[in-house]
């Protein structure tokens, strides 16, 4: 078994074990081989829906290296990522990552992230009811951002 998935299936386990969350693990490793960081699901532990091991672990990468950029960097999670995890992936420029287990296999066990898949199809329509607000208010505050030069990332 790969090294980084090894810890990434182990940083799962001691989810489980700690009654944390679900059986997720990941670990951004840099270049070189060195892990960064890790992370598991802890969903339960926080009371927090997006502590999803992914985020975890690109939230503690960012706090420790001190950017927002980790495009130096590999990821290596348990199992693949939920349409959530997969933005923040892409939004933390991570442009490698492996993984162990499918979403058909976390939804095999109990997991919905195809339900959410399949929304962003287009499909499944009734799992929220999204409409426009107020957007001419709202886009001052964006216009005021790029007025005064605000970082595009």
């Amino acid at each position: 078994m790969n090294k980084f998935m090894k810890k990434s299936n182990d940083m799962a386990n001691k989810g489980i074990e700690n009654k944390e969350g679900g059986p997720f693990g990941a670990v951004i490793v840099d270049k070189e081989g060195k892990i960064i960081s890790t992370g598991n699901n802890k969903v339960l532990k926080t009371n927090d829906p997006t502590a999803h091991a992914e985020i975890v672990a690109i939230r503690n990468a960012c706090k420790k290296l001190k950017t927002n950029d980790l495009s130096d960097y590999i990821l290596y999670s348990s199992c693949e990522p939920c349409p959530m995890c997969l933005s923040a992936i892409i939004w933390s420029n991570i442009k490698t990552m492996y993984y162990g287990c499918t979403r058909k296999d976390a939804a095999e066990i109990g997991f919905r992230d195809d339900m959410i898949y399949e929304y962003l199809k287009g499909k499944n329509k009734n799992l929220i009811n999204i409409e426009q607000l107020d957007r001419d208010e709202c886009f001052k505050t964006m216009e005021k951002y790029k007025q005064i030069g605000g970082k595009i990332y």
